[in-house]
């Protein structure tokens, strides 16, 4: 499948670009967050995306980015018997590791408000990681399956916020649907965040890079001109 987009060039002559998926290769998110669906969006391929029902529990042993790399493979698995021969599954997990003196701690998304706002706190004048496992499956002719995970990490730094602040954030923003209590995209980001090292879109939940570094390594994704 091709998607065309037409430009006028120096000579005022069209130049026709492309981007091409692999005709045999249909894409499934499995995600529910409109961050994830917003970030694929953006690399102009079909796809389609659907909600997983799957156990996010995972080992006590793990640490850092071993968790979201565990739990996103959960997640496919937890789909495998509706997966197609013809299908790419891309799932994901995103977590906050808060490295500790002897350990880490692991921030996912906040119960309630009152636990959003311990979280920034712990999180504020401090710098932190943000990992991402992503993992892509396939459905072998063999009825096997080939499941590839990748783990993206990015350290975050936020300066100290004012308890004021933090309030704020929460109240109208209600971030209990994101990991670590806040969105780097929104109003915190804006005031909060003074330093990042890596991927600002692992930060928001999906490295998009690396799913396109993919797509074209493994599966023929091109961009060209005609």
């Amino acid at each position: 499948m091709k998607i065309y987009l037409y430009f006028s060039n120096s000579c005022r002559n069209f130049v026709r670009f492309f981007i091409e998926a692999p005709k045999y290769m249909h894409i499934t998110l499995g995600s529910q967050s409109p961050r994830r669906r917003e970030l694929m969006s953006g690399l102009d391929i079909p796809f389609k995306s659907i909600v997983i029902d799957a156990d996010e529990s995972y080992p006590s042993e793990l640490q850092g980015g071993e968790i979201p790399s565990y739990i996103s493979r959960a997640k496919a698995k937890a789909y495998q018997p509706r997966l197609q021969e013809d299908e790419l599954l891309i799932t994901a997990d995103t977590i906050v590791w808060l490295q500790e003196t002897g350990g880490g701690m692991m921030l996912g998304k906040p119960r309630d408000e009152d636990e959003a706002c311990e979280m920034l706190r712990m999180l504020s004048g401090r710098v932190h990681q943000v990992f991402t496992g992503v993992t892509f499956t396939r459905r072998e002719a063999s009825g096997s399956y080939q499941m590839e995970t990748i783990v993206d990490k990015t350290d975050v730094r936020f300066r100290k916020l004012k308890e004021e602040e933090i309030q704020w954030y929460v109240k109208k923003y209600r971030p209990l649907d994101k990991a670590g209590a806040y969105g780097v995209q929104e109003w915190i980001g804006y005031v909060g965040v003074d330093g990042i090292n890596g991927s600002y879109y692992n930060v928001m939940g999906l490295p998009i890079e690396r799913v396109y570094e993919y797509l074209v390594a493994r599966l023929g994704l091109s961009v060209g001109e005609e």
